[in-house]
């Protein structure tokens, strides 16, 4: 049965067409698609153009890709506010030029007076108002902690360096885009609710137009502190105390101790292989890298070539895989510093043989039915950049909704992460994914996320880094991205523009991108006894690097049905 979504995952539009669906037989790559960005030495993805090219520019002037990534994030908290944040959080997975996988986790923290009912109602049920809007959905910000402390382990230039450019976009203006001024336009009831950000972004009622200069002083007051002082300005200084009057005065919870206290997190990588290609991703507190592994897991124990792109068999076992990993997900994961998640376990190949084994091939399996084995937002935005020397880095951050919680603290957006915890236990956040005690909520606990910043290797070098926002899309969209290159033969533009397809186990229910695939096939999958439901809005902004072997290039893609820039030298 065909149906149209309860909610959309993400927002966007679509402009690729698949004109040739067959059941069973591979089909060629689209002609619609662009050519992907060529580079003889170094390239920077990302969602907006002035923040790439940013971050070529910091290349050009010696720096490495920490360097550039750095530099990068700083701007997007400018020129994207919709997802770049300082008032965040998110990860970064980092392949240095020796070999050596690194992975820093600095998403946000629950406040110290953070409690697990904390957003029920008189009748014990969730009200998610107070999850997703207003300075109580705000969990404590990592971004500045994190950026500073990838800068200092393994970035090159001095880190002051690396806000400058974003300092002078805040302080003299940048010029509106046009995805800026609709993005501005859409998200009005949320943000013209709040007086400071109705002030900034609306200016007294009027929007702003495509071209005119967006000025933000107080935000360029905020990372001149943090260019002079470095992160302790935004943890315990004056931005802090900045950010706590605003905080207090709206009702929110964060206080000086909790800023005074978050510190980012190294973490050991999940490693897992596909196809003779190591591929290295995000562990918890992100399910991301899990179910990239479970997925990807699943599908080598099948030929996924043979049985043709977007077939309805190829997709039926897709999404069975799919529906488990998130089985998983909604048991198991939460915060390794609170919850014991036995990675090594789940991403292992024996499990997902196991697992694969009960999949029927002709037979779509009930999520209700569907048990596990062994014990137990949506604004982000991703970028990549690699350098010269072999040095690459993939980031993966964000305020959670689009513009966040919607409302500011000196300058910047706070993020409504507080949503990403279990409200309630089986209540779904605001990407329909339900959660269990694992991920309910406790002062200083990380909430679950499905952010997969990626990083893939073959025979010992570098081969590509890729990444999407899209809330609980994620991980399957970098599932389908390296599946369409790998197993498809699909080129690093048409891989990343494709229509994709999504399964979370809850709703029981194949969703797909209009165009995805033909009617016929969704007949198939539907005698199989699936939902499939057609979304009309595009999931995800993926941004993607690959190294061509054949040419000795790089190449890059930024998804062309939105807005994103690929840019290298």
């Amino acid at each position: 049965m065909l149906t149209k979504p309860v909610a959309n995952v993400m927002r966007g539009h679509s402009s690729w067409v698949l004109t040739a669906i067959f059941l069973h037989a591979p089909v060629p790559a689209p002609a619609a698609s662009p050519h992907p960005v060529r580079a003889g030495h170094a390239m920077v993805a990302s969602a907006e153009r002035v923040a790439t090219q940013v971050g070529v520019e910091t290349l050009k002037a010696g720096g490495n890709a920490v360097d550039a990534a750095c530099a990068v994030g700083f701007t997007l908290a400018v020129t994207y506010p919709q997802a770049g944040n300082l008032g965040g959080g998110g990860f970064s997975v980092v392949r240095t030029a020796d070999g050596s996988v690194y992975a820093i986790d600095y998403r946000e923290t629950a406040p110290l007076s953070a409690s697990r009912d904390m957003y029920l109602d008189a009748h014990g049920d969730a009200d998610d108002s107070l999850s997703r809007e207003g300075y109580r959905a705000a969990g404590v910000p990592g971004t500045v902690a994190g950026l500073f402390e990838l800068h200092r382990k393994l970035g090159k230039l001095p880190f002051a360096q690396l806000i400058a450019p974003a300092l002078k976009l805040a302080a003299d203006g940048f010029a509106v885009a046009y995805s800026l001024k609709s993005s501005l336009e859409e998200e009005r009831p949320l943000l013209g609710k709040f007086p400071e950000s109705r002030s900034l972004f609306y200016r007294g009622g009027e929007g702003y137009g495509e071209g005119e200069l967006l000025r933000q002083p107080a935000l360029a007051a905020t990372l001149a502190r943090i260019q002079r002082d470095g992160p302790v300005s935004f943890y315990d200084g004056d931005v802090s105390r900045e950010i706590v009057r605003a905080v207090a005065a709206g009702g929110g919870i964060i206080t000086l101790e909790d800023l005074k206290t978050y510190k980012p997190v190294w973490r050991d990588p999940v490693r897992f292989t596909y196809r003779g290609r190591e591929i290295y991703s995000m562990p918890p507190p992100s399910s991301g890298g899990i179910i990239l592994a479970q997925v990807l897991n699943m599908a080598e124990t099948q030929n996924l070539t043979s049985m043709g792109f977007h077939s309805s068999r190829a997709i039926h076992f897709m999404a069975e895989a799919m529906r488990r990993s998130f089985r998983d997900r909604a048991i198991l994961l939460g915060d390794p510093d609170f919850v014991r998640v036995d990675t090594e376990k789940l991403i292992s190949k024996e499990y997902a043989a196991e697992v694969a084994r009960n999949i029927n091939a002709a037979q779509a399996t009930p999520s209700g039915t569907v048990g596990v084995t062994i014990p137990e937002a949506a604004q982000t935005t991703h970028y990549c950049v690699v350098d010269a020397q072999g040095n690459a880095v993939a980031t993966t951050y964000t305020l959670n909704g689009s513009y966040g919680c919607g409302r500011m603290a000196a300058g910047f957006l706070l993020n409504n992460e507080m949503d990403d915890f279990s409200a309630k236990p089986g209540h779904p956040n605001m990407y329909g994914l339900v959660g269990s005690e694992a991920n309910a909520i406790e002062p200083r606990k990380r909430m679950l996320s499905s952010m997969a910043p990626t990083i893939v290797v073959q025979d010992g070098k570098l081969q590509g880094v890729l990444g999407t926002p899209g809330g609980s899309t994620i991980p399957t969209t970098v599932v389908q991205v390296l599946t369409n290159l790998i197993d498809f033969g699909l080129d690093i533009q048409e891989s990343v523009d494709a229509p994709r397809y999504h399964h979370q186990y809850l709703p029981d229910q194949i969703s797909v991108e209009t165009n995805c695939v033909a009617a016929d096939v969704i007949a198939a999958l539907e005698s199989m006894g699936h939902k499939v439901v057609i979304d009309d809005e595009v999931w995800g902004d993926v941004q993607a690097i690959w190294f061509d072997r054949e040419l000795g290039i790089w190449v890059g893609a930024s998804d062309s049905r939105r807005w994103g820039t690929t840019a290298g030298y």
